[in-house]
């Protein structure tokens, strides 16, 4: 069972375009379909299409799609979220 904690940061990880599935899988042992079960779980469902449709196909998701050079798992602009909520970023 995962914390509300890791769930946050699972639900991060997915919705950031440069984290891999296999990031995701090696530090929380969830693959890719176990993540997608989560996600239609804890978004709501507008939020899951718009997820769904964003990540399938999108190469830097997949690692064997990756260009060479591609390395992070966080961009540097990540908003920080705190229990599936996105806090505003102060200007």
């Amino acid at each position: 069972m995962l914390t509300p904690e890791e769930t946050d940061r699972i639900i991060a990880m997915a919705w950031e375009d440069r984290t891999p599935f296999s990031a995701i899988e090696y530090q929380f042992g969830l693959t890719e379909a176990d993540v997608i079960k989560l996600m239609k779980r804890e978004l709501k469902l507008n939020s899951w299409k718009r997820w769904r449709a964003r990540v399938q196909g999108r190469k830097t998701k997949h690692v064997k799609l990756r260009e060479d050079g591609v390395e992070r798992f966080k961009s540097k602009a990540q908003k920080q979220i705190t229990y599936n909520k996105i806090s505003k970023k102060k200007y």
